[in-house]
């Protein structure tokens, strides 16, 4: 439910983080690297030739030793992302898969692209080499509710298992579902997120051509550029981020408070165009309400804001436009796109993690490469370093292609 009225049901608790990003395989990695505003874009081998040269890589990542239960070569490259990430969010939970009633968990994964580069390079092999030479874990590596299904296998969860697929919206879409899983009583306990690894010469061309990409080609590290005057499109990234949602009573009676509660979730439909936002900013409007009826809460009270702020000049004016219109008090706000570049449908699980790591431990990271706001953005965005502050409530904006918008709504633990 994401109308008025929905803030009914038992608290929601997010007791567990794990992440897999350009910052850094792990929670900490990723936070510290975010936290310091340091970029990730580099130039990227496989993009060698292209237009767009440079991207945002999960580096030092070894499969082999990040992928619980062995095997990795079985799993794309999101999935293995996704299994990595799922495992630090279950164990940074306190959680057991060999003790719990796996009836009563559920697993939420979104995704934008699924095993797309398996299956590009699969067609690679069947059109080079034939038909007896492809994979024949082809199919199950590229479909895209397979990070959902080896989740769930991996973790021995028999509750609902489901995949999100709203774009750039999908990892807070997901969280958003899983919420409304654990209030409803269908489960006690979601694990969700999302991954993507898409970084490929046939998509980053794609996104180049329709105008979306950054072609800041001489400093990749200064291309992602969310808010500032001299932004001129997003930098490709990948990752997972994986939540674990539980209970709030059951987690206090465990021990485990939470890192912070997901207390509303709003969704809408610019229904505008198919790649551009609403310059109007009504549906990115409607769900920022929906969220804030679900959590029953005033804009007045929201103090930070986690934006989407891709970088991309009509994302940020749309964005920005709104928040000053909506939130007159100034919230604190942040993007982690200057560092992490664009995780694609991994975007809003890990800028959701962010903003509970935020909430938790009193700080707000920095935008990086926001120099000099654009014109008619007037916002107080946290720059140069992070910002000391203590947080009750704050959001987390997430929106793709489609016109999905999805906006998470997080209140203090304590």
């Amino acid at each position: 439910m994401t109308g008025p009225g929905a803030g009914a049901g038992p608290e929601v608790a997010v007791t567990g983080i794990g992440l897999v990003t350009p910052g850094g395989t792990g929670r900490e990695a990723t936070w510290s690297r975010v936290v310091e505003g340091r970029p990730t874009a580099a130039r990227d081998p496989e993009l060698a030739g292209l237009r767009v040269d440079f991207a945002c890589r999960v580096g030092d990542y070894d499969p082999g030793r990040a992928v619980p239960g062995g095997r990795p070569w079985q799993y794309d490259r999101h999935c293995q992302f996704a299994l990595t990430a799922a495992g630090e969010a279950v164990a940074d939970a306190g959680l057991d898969p060999d003790g719990w009633d796996g009836e009563r968990v559920a697993v939420v994964v979104g995704t934008a692209f699924g095993g797309t580069t398996t299956q590009l390079a699969q067609h690679r092999t069947y059109l080079e080499r034939g038909s007896a030479l492809v994979s024949p874990l082809l199919v199950p590596m590229f479909l895209p509710n397979m990070a959902a299904g080896q989740v769930a296998i991996r973790l021995k969860a028999r509750g609902p298992v489901l995949s999100t697929s709203t774009a750039c919206a999908s990892g807070a879409t997901a969280l958003g579902v899983a919420w409304d899983l654990v209030r409803s009583g269908a489960c006690d306990i979601a694990v969700a997120g999302a991954a993507d690894a898409a970084v490929h010469p046939l998509w980053v061309s794609g996104f180049d051509r329709m105008g979306a990409l950054s072609r800041r080609t001489g400093e990749p590290g200064a291309a992602s550029r969310p808010f500032d005057a001299g932004r001129d499109g997003f930098v490709m990234g990948e990752g997972a981020g994986v939540l674990v949602l539980e209970r709030a009573d059951r987690a206090r009676a465990r021990g485990r408070p939470g890192y912070a509660l997901i207390a509303g979730y709003g969704a809408s439909a610019d229904a505008h165009h198919a790649v551009a936002p609403d310059p109007s900013g009504r549906g990115i409007e409607l769900a920022t309400r929906r969220a804030l009826a679900a959590a029953g809460a005033t804009p007045a009270e929201v103090a930070h804001i986690n934006a989407h702020g891709t970088s991309t000049p009509l994302n940020d004016a749309a964005e920005a436009a709104l928040i000053t219109g909506r939130f007159p008090h100034r919230p604190s706000v942040t993007s982690a796109k200057g560092v992490l570049g664009h995780l694609l449908g991994a975007a809003g699980a890990v800028e959701a993690a962010l903003t509970v790591l935020s909430l938790a431990r009193e700080t707000v990271p920095p935008v990086a490469n926001l120099d000099s706001p654009g014109p008619g953005i007037d916002l107080d965005t946290v720059t140069k370093a992070a910002r000391t502050q203590r947080i009750l409530l704050a959001l987390s904006n997430s929106f793709g292609f489609g016109g999905h918008n999805a906006v998470l709504a997080f209140r203090s633990a304590v």
